[in-house]
């Protein structure tokens, strides 16, 4: 059965949820940032998805990419699926800029994190909603 990691669980909010994903925002002010996390007990590796999971979960990531490009006009968006510090298999999604916290390194584990507030919570979420449902 599938249970979602709670590192995962306590650093984030939930965006969307289906069968097969989850989609969350990362409480993190300095970055807009999105993790999709196909739900398959046990799993940690991109390569042990099936077929139509794979192919699921990498259309959302790419309508993620233009979303947080578009809303939050980001330089560059990063993706990624680490999972050094957490293996169960999540891919990220963070829009980045030039004037952004760590630029040019990457965000994992870059300096403390910058928990929302609620306002910025809800319009980000909103912001993402209302972009996968356009895309």
């Amino acid at each position: 059965m599938f249970q979602f990691n709670p590192t995962l669980e306590k650093d984030s909010h939930p965006i969307i949820e289906d069968d097969d994903l989850l989609i969350r925002l990362i409480d993190d002010a300095r970055f807009a940032w999105v993790l999709v996390v196909p739900k398959v007990a046990g799993l940690t590796e991109l390569h042990d998805l099936d077929n139509a999971l794979f192919d699921k979960t990498f259309r959302v990531v790419r309508r993620l990419g233009r979303v947080l490009k578009t809303e939050f006009a980001a330089e560059k968006i990063n993706t990624a699926a680490i999972g050094n510090m957490v293996s169960q298999l999540h891919v990220h999604v963070v829009a980045r800029h030039k004037e952004d916290a760590v630029w040019p390194r990457p965000v994992w584990g870059a300096g403390d994190m910058v928990r929302l507030s609620a306002p910025e919570k809800t319009k980000r979420i909103q912001l993402i909603k209302d972009g996968l449902r356009l895309d």
